[in-house]
């Protein structure tokens, strides 16, 4: 009986010399670090600027799809406004 060893002589793939390099630098940046949890309030600004993101970028694609003048300066504005509201969460860190 033959036994065959599968892919014996082939290079790894990327997935694993991915996984290599994160365990890498998680040993190189002194393994565990203690994180401290995050407050309501950090959690809601987080959850608030995350769904900001999303909204941002659905608007971005709406804006590149549309043909519509009108249509666009309003996604426009909506995109400014977004932006006004993700600066201001940003400085609130």
């Amino acid at each position: 009986m033959v036994h065959f060893t599968y892919n014996k002589n082939m290079a790894r793939g990327w997935e694993s010399k991915s996984v290599e390099d994160q365990m890498e630098i998680a040993k190189e940046s002194g393994g565990k670090k203690e994180k401290q949890p995050l407050t309501d309030g950090e959690k809601k600004a987080r959850h608030e600027r995350d769904n900001l993101k999303l909204s941002r970028a659905y608007i971005v694609h709406q804006i590149e799809a549309s043909t519509n003048e009108r249509y666009t300066r309003s996604l426009q504005q909506a995109l400014s406004e977004i932006d006004e509201k993700l600066a201001t969460l940003g400085n609130s860190r």
